[in-house]
C-alpha cells in the first residue's frame, strides 16, 4: 500500500506536523520519564503500598488493644512456660524440637 504524496508544500507542512505529533505521542506514551506505561506502574505500586499500610494500621491497631488489657493469670503462666522454661514443683518437662 502506497501512501498518497502531497500535491503542494503546504501539504507537505501538514504531513510534517501530522507525523512530528504522532512521534510526540509515541515518546509521550513510553519514552518519556513520566510516560504513561511507568505512571501505570507508579499507580500499581501506590495501590499496593496503601494495602500493606492499611493492614499495618490494623495490626498497629490489634496489638495496641492486646497491651491494654490486663494480664491474666493463664496468660502470664504460658508466657513463664513458653519463654523462660518455668515449670511447677511437681512437673517434668520435656522439650521437643522440631524438625527443620
Amino acid at each position: 500500500m502506497q501512501l498518497p504524496r502531497p500535491q503542494s508544500p503546504r501539504g507537505l507542512k501538514w504531513w510534517l506536523l501530522g507525523g512530528a505529533l504522532c512521534a510526540l505521542l509515541v515518546w509521550v506514551a513510553f519514552f518519556d520519564s513520566h510516560s504513561l506505561l511507568r505512571r501505570y506502574r507508579w499507580h500499581q505500586e501506590h495501590d499496593r503500598l496503601t494495602r500493606e499500610n492499611e493492614r499495618l494500621r490494623h495490626d498497629i491497631r490489634r496489638l495496641r488493644e492486646q497491651l491494654d488489657r490486663p494480664l491474666s493469670d493463664s496468660l502470664i503462666e504460658r508466657i513463664a512456660r513458653e519463654e523462660y522454661g518455668m515449670k511447677r514443683p511437681d512437673e517434668t518437662v520435656y522439650r521437643l524440637q522440631p524438625d527443620d
